[in-house]
């Protein structure tokens, strides 16, 4: 059986997702051929801008602007003037995706993004003939842009999210809490002093773990050089993602520090990397927040985006399994409470281990496969 699944590099979440889903394929279920497409190596290179580093650039230098349009369009107007505008112009933008699903002839389609999900449900409701389309939520929340019509089935994070779908007119039937799609190789956890060998750390001393997501987003050296400056006895693993910019400050920053700042740019072993840590300093994205649970690996979350994050941090806060900090004053605060306290550190991990999912690519690609 042959599935594409379509990504839209929009924040590094939704590729990730997918590509957790090949990698799971590849390894566990060779009767599935998985294939992934980001969608915005089909459109051309403005709309790319635009719509990818466009959508960074805003939550970077604009989140209130951001937090303003997630409410506006979490219950759109279907045919207001805004939504007529936006409808046309992904549709002059996305045409060669009609070409690649002509060229790759799935069995079945799975949308880690909401865009080629409304796509394809327009295409369904033109008549054009079209594999069963399934979606795959990727934070712990749902949004109104997630929902659209013709749609074989949604997988989402928690039973609460499957829910308000549900309140939202999803049938019961067609919704299948799965958890977020995460590597497989975060289903086993690495030895601590192993890992931490690795990277060349102490695996006497605490480890901090301090990321800003694939794409660097934040103020991601200020951060660290706050919390390289508090008087506590910790070595720091501070990952730059792919912002080669903002892995040459920390290198930097490192340099002032000696022996107290490890930074890393973009790795595929960051479950490795949470291993060697005993605390995790982060925004709270899906993926992110699936790994960190599946690891066991206590969070202090800061700076979350508005909208989507926020909820995020609102589902692991009310399981217990994160912390968060407001302003620089509480995180130093809860950062020293917390690494006073493994016991308190034992709790979260407990907690994040009883809310982790880290079979969830497996589960959907089994459900979309006809195979669970």
């Amino acid at each position: 059986m042959r599935i594409l699944v379509l990504s839209v590099s929009a924040g590094a979440g939704h590729v990730r997702a997918a590509q957790a889903l090949c990698a799971t394929a590849a390894t566990e279920l060779p009767q599935l051929d998985v294939i992934h497409q980001d969608l915005l190596e089909l459109v051309p290179q403005g709309f790319r801008k635009l719509y990818g580093s466009g959508y960074i650039k805003l939550v970077e230098r604009a989140p209130l602007v951001w937090a303003y349009l997630y409410q506006r369009t979490d219950h759109p107007a279907g045919d207001s003037l805004l939504s007529r505008f936006r409808r046309h112009v992904e549709r002059l933008n996305t045409r060669r995706l009609e070409a690649e699903i002509e060229r790759i002839r799935p069995d079945a389609i799975v949308c880690t993004h909401f865009l080629p999900a409304e796509l394809l449900s327009r295409r369904i409701a033109q008549g054009l003939p079209t594999p069963p389309v399934w979606v795959h939520v990727t934070d712990f929340d749902i949004h109104g842009l997630w929902l659209h019509p013709h749609m074989a089935g949604y997988c989402v994070a928690s039973g609460e999210v499957a829910a308000r779908l549900a309140a939202r007119g999803v049938a019961k039937e067609n919704i299948h809490v799965t958890g977020i799609a995460i590597m497989p190789q975060f289903r086993q956890t690495p030895e601590r002093s192993r890992a931490a060998a690795e990277l060349g750390l102490d695996p006497a001393r605490s480890t901090l773990l301090m990321m800003s997501g694939g794409a660097g987003v934040g103020d991601m050296e200020a951060l660290v050089a706050q919390v390289a400056a508090l008087p506590l006895d910790l070595q720091i693993v501070a990952l730059a993602g792919r912002n080669e910019a903002l892995l040459t400050r920390l290198q930097a920053l490192a340099a002032r520090h000696p022996g107290r700042i490890l930074p890393l740019g973009f790795t595929r072993t960051v479950e490795r990397v949470m291993a060697a840590a005993d605390l995790a300093i982060t925004k709270p994205g899906g993926l992110t927040s699936s790994e960190c649970l599946a690891m066991g690996l206590p969070m202090l979350i800061v700076s979350p985006i508005p909208g989507q994050e926020e909820r995020n941090a609102d589902a692991l806060l009310e399981a217990g399994c994160a912390w968060k900090a407001v302003d620089p004053a509480a995180l130093a605060y809860k950062l020293e409470l917390l690494m006073r306290d493994p016991e308190r550190r034992q709790r979260m991990a407990a907690c994040q281990r009883q809310m982790a999912r880290p079979e969830a690519a497996r589960a959907i690609l089994e459900r979309v496969g006809g195979l669970a």
